[in-house]
């Protein structure tokens, strides 16, 4: 008997010798150890046997007291450490585990220890620990994630960030505040399992603000969790929506248009279009808002007879070319008279960045209107062809503009000198070499020129070749003068003189 209480003196002995080496061989003095504080000292050893604390250093860290078993010390930990081991077994099994902050810049660690079947752990500030056994600061793995520009986190498969950069940790900030858990992902989890490693645009509301931050989230898959990278696409967004915007106003304003346009960018595909393209063209708006290709729409053109039927479609496809490369240099402009009667002014314009721009304007009414007046021209000369007298009309400019057949006969101009921009000082003369020595025609030129006191007058003007002839000058509208030469036998004695010098 008393030797079994001599064995059971020596092993109490052994154990309290074994738990004085396990805890830290020097006492915490009245220091700041709350995690809240950036760079508190953070040194305290817990004693585990299995699940069971049974022993721990002085506690100063607020909370901590009150830990009796391993759930315990992981609920208090789990928010910085989330790495932090669910069981004891886990410890058991690796031997030794140091477990990081979940936020890289919090120099802190946890170190796990298995001993002889008694799980040490220690909370440890890394500034207080010797340089040997502290991680590598210039490790350029650690380096480049933890400096990195842009968030890079890790996820757990339970759905918690079990570590983040500093660009993460600032995000977080900035976001949800300065006292965000950390282990609450920033970012929507991605159920699509399919978009694993591609890049989704993703946005998040700015706290206190109507703005959103928009980023490219990239994820990549390992073992049991996801590394998550976020890149930055403000600039990208903000370019894009002022891009939409513009589109949208120059949409408005060509909506306004009577002239029809289709803008077909680098690739030839149709990229903008307004309400005029389809009230003329009388294309589909669902074939547009498809967007056809160039060659397409032009093809659709050409099955409802909207441009001109081409003798066969060889020769219409290297037209189509020709019309592309004469659009690219901005010198394509055709007039389509289309088997309906109307009439199309066509023109083709470069734009930016290899786009290419087509307008179509429906001039049928000015055609209609030229054509009119061309015929009511053509019906005024017949008039004025068949009258007696010669007669010659001025513009308010002092050129001549209009002349009749007679006229012609008698002073010997030709059918297109009517049409010749000779002012009234050239056609004066022309009539002086025809004309004894008058007043009349100075006269006459002044009247053309003048802008006021202008009424009828007339003058009697005699031919070298004896004959007489009354000259009436009146003012028109519009500034313009009509000269009258009532010539009686004058036309018919001048065309036997030129008969007989012929």
């Amino acid at each position: 008997m008393a030797d079994w209480i001599v064995l059971a003196a020596i092993s109490v002995v052994s154990a309290s010798f074994a738990i004085l080496w396990l805890l830290p061989r020097h006492q915490a003095k009245t220091r700041d150890f709350g995690l809240s504080a950036p760079g508190a000292l953070f040194d305290v050893v817990f004693l585990f046997d299995g699940d069971r604390l049974i022993s721990h250093s002085d506690i100063a860290l607020a909370g901590y007291e009150a830990v009796r078993n391993w759930a315990d010390l992981r609920r208090l930990l789990q928010r910085d450490f989330p790495a932090f081991p669910e069981t004891p077994e886990a410890v058991r099994s690796e031997g030794n585990i140091a477990v990081s902050a979940i936020d890289c810049t919090v120099e802190r660690e946890v170190v796990c220890e298995w001993v002889d079947g008694i799980i040490r752990v220690q909370l440890r500030d890394l500034t207080e620990v010797a340089p040997a056994t502290r991680r590598d600061p210039n490790d350029p793995i650690r380096l480049a994630m933890e400096q990195a520009p842009y968030p890079v986190w890790l996820l757990g498969n339970d759905n918690k960030v079990q570590w983040c950069n500093a660009a993460y940790v600032s995000l977080v900030r900035k976001i949800v505040g300065p006292d965000a858990d950390l282990t609450d992902p920033l970012f929507p989890s991605l159920t699509d399992q399919a978009l694993l490693g591609r890049k989704t645009r993703i946005s998040l509301p700015v706290r206190d603000s109507d703005a959103k931050l928009w980023f490219d989230l990239t994820r990549v898959a390992r073992d049991q969790d996801q590394l998550c990278y976020a890149v930055d696409i403000n600039a990208i967004v903000a370019a894009e929506t002022a891009q939409r915007k513009f589109v949208q106003t120059m949409t408005k304003t060509f909506a306004q248009l009577s002239i029809g346009l289709a803008i077909f960018d680098r690739n030839r595909q149709l990229a903008l279009f307004n309400p005029a393209l389809i009230d003329l063209t009388t294309l589909p708006p669902d074939f547009l808002s498809l967007r056809p290709s160039l060659s397409s729409f032009f093809d659709r053109l050409r099955d409802q007879h909207m441009m001109p039927e081409p003798k066969n479609y060889r020769s219409w496809r290297r037209q189509m070319n020709d019309l592309l490369e004469a659009a690219q240099d901005g010198n394509y402009q055709e007039t389509w008279s289309l088997p309906s009667g109307s009439v199309y002014s066509v023109s083709g314009r470069p734009h930016p960045d290899g786009a290419v721009a087509f307008l179509f304007e429906d001039i049928t009414a000015e055609i209609t209107l030229t054509r009119r007046f061309r015929a009511e021209m053509d019906l005024m000369q017949s008039i004025l062809d068949k009258l007696a007298d010669a007669i010659a009309v001025f513009s308010d400019d002092g050129t001549l503009a209009i002349t009749n057949y007679a006229y012609q006969m008698l002073w010997g101009d030709s059918d297109e000198a009517g049409f010749e921009p000779a002012t009234v000082l050239e056609i004066t003369r022309q009539w002086q070499e025809h004309c004894t020595a008058t007043p009349i025609l100075g006269e006459i030129r002044e009247f053309v020129t003048a802008r006021e006191n202008r009424t009828d007058w007339s003058g009697e003007l005699i031919l070298k070749s004896g004959g007489r002839m009354t000259c009436t000058v009146s003012p028109m509208q519009n500034g313009a003068t009509i000269v009258r030469f009532c010539t009686g036998s004058a036309v018919e004695d001048i065309a036997e003189m030129r008969k007989f010098s012929a």
